[in-house]
């Protein structure tokens, strides 16, 4: 199959394009680098792009003629997303239209859009499945709600078949080390404490003590980044064999607080990882944890690596490559 990446050498979209690569697909990578890294992508033909840019969207679609779109370029952090709300709106909704709009232009009608748990909110019943009610409490939600009601009416409207797949907390590396999670600045807990582990960091800040929870952290569901991909993987086949648009959560139905994260770092490091606690994080809801059975009865996803030790030891992996004097 002919796929193309966008967003592709960031952290999931690279690890997309080594799955891809792996099953003998081409592979076409479409990054403004913005927040990716162009050594993070391991073959196939990369393109320096922005989805701003539509005379460059269009000559990307009249250059090849792709069987379904991956889309995973976007903006993420939720308190950066509360304090400049217009850059993910533009970024993440309005850039995503430019790619629907030539993809609609050109006649690829397969899209698998990275959604996120962020959409749902503060949680009415744990663990949440698909049916949850969506009501975002940060812009970064609700700038991924909205494409979600965008994909719906472009495929009303244009025929167009997406699979949304809304991820919890991705985590971990490559099982041989060669690519894993990298951001400027780190905002991800995971390599937030092994980065303190490995002495990049003197300490690791903890926001907010007082949620309703049994330790007063937040918790999250966290999914390994392989286990991601494969979900990805399964949705193209589903959708190449003109199956259904859906919308599926990825998760382990399984959540850790924030010290329970930074304890399983520090039994895999065998270091300490010194703590701070902070005030609460604007736009943080207490407790995220998923209930992935949709797409386990509908695609046949069942997670490889739910150990959140097992996601922690890949990531340590990796971690200990970028700082190889620790």
């Amino acid at each position: 199959m002919n796929i193309l990446v966008v967003g592709g050498a960031g952290y999931i979209g690279s690890h997309m394009v080594q799955m891809l690569l792996e099953n003998g697909d081409e592979v076409t990578i479409f990054d403004n680098l913005s927040t990716g890294f162009k050594e993070s992508v391991t073959g196939g033909n990369f393109i320096e792009g922005d989805l701003s840019n539509t005379n460059e969207l269009n000559t990307l679609f009249e250059n090849s003629q792709f069987d379904c779109v991956m889309h995973f370029a976007a903006f993420s952090q939720v308190g950066e997303s509360v304090l400049h709300p217009g850059l993910y709106y533009k970024n993440n909704f309005c850039n995503t239209l430019n790619l629907l709009d030539s993809m609609v232009k050109h006649d690829v009608n397969n899209i698998i859009f990275s959604s996120t748990a962020a959409l749902f909110g503060n949680p009415e019943y744990t663990p949440i499945d698909e049916k949850h009610p969506c009501n975002p409490i940060n812009p970064y939600g609700q700038s991924k709600l909205m494409i979600e009601q965008a994909l719906a009416d472009y495929e009303q409207a244009y025929g167009i078949q997406y699979i949304s797949l809304r991820y919890f907390n991705a985590a971990g590396a490559s099982i041989d080390g060669s690519i894993g999670e990298r951001h400027t600045p780190e905002t991800h807990l995971i390599p937030l404490a092994l980065q303190t582990a490995t002495g990049k960091r003197e300490h690791i800040k903890v926001f907010g003590s007082d949620y309703d929870t049994p330790d007063g952290t937040c918790i999250r569901d966290y999914i390994h980044v392989l286990d991601l991909c494969e979900a990805h993987y399964l949705a193209l086949q589903h959708l190449i064999k003109n199956g259904e648009s859906n919308i599926f959560n990825l998760g382990n139905k399984e959540g850790y607080s924030v010290l329970q994260v930074i304890h399983a770092a520090e039994q895999v490091t065998q270091r300490n990882i010194p703590a701070i606690t902070t005030s609460r994080r604007a736009g943080d809801p207490t407790t995220l944890i998923a209930d992935s059975e949709k797409i386990t009865t509908l695609l046949g996803w069942t997670p490889k690596h739910s150990s959140i030790h097992t996601i922690m030891e890949h990531a340590w992996q990796w971690e200990q490559k970028l700082a190889p004097s620790s």
